[in-house]
């Protein structure tokens, strides 16, 4: 099982803002962070705004933040609102051709590792991988300010 950039950039946006706490970050500063493109982090941080995840302030001085703390935040459900399409071969699609589906025994043990794969993200938050500010250097939004 291979995430979606999508999802990889959505675990990403979270750590970043988990690290700067409460204050207002932006999409331009965790592009920057992350050297990562802005037009793909408004989609994650709209798609992580409409689930709940982060909240969202408009105008000048607006930005985002975590809505929630992060030992609330299971990365499982990230993973289950980020990821599309859990489609791991044909049968599993919508329109699947496969002459076989009927009797194919397959489909049973890739289901249970999808579940399994999924089950592990269940049982971490947020908290459990959130990043030190120093780890994004001196002068990055997020990191410690330069004396």
């Amino acid at each position: 099982m291979r995430l979606t950039t999508f999802s990889d950039y959505a675990l990403r946006v979270l750590m970043y803002a988990a690290s700067a706490g409460d204050r207002l970050i932006t999409i331009e500063e965790t592009s920057t962070a992350y050297a990562i493109s802005k037009t793909h982090l408004m989609k994650v941080v709209n798609v992580l705004t409409r689930h709940g995840y982060l909240v969202s302030v408009r105008g000048r001085s607006g930005g985002f933040r975590l809505a929630l703390p992060p030992e609330r935040i299971n990365l499982g459900a990230v993973i289950r609102a980020t990821e599309a399409d859990f489609a791991l071969v044909e049968c599993f699609a919508t329109g699947n051709q496969c002459v076989v589906t009927k009797t194919c025994k397959l489909p049973a043990i890739l289901n249970e590792a999808l579940t399994s794969f999924l089950s592990v993200f269940d049982h971490y938050t947020l908290a459990d991988i959130v990043l030190s500010p120093q780890v994004f250097g001196p002068g990055s939004p997020a990191g410690p300010s330069p004396s």
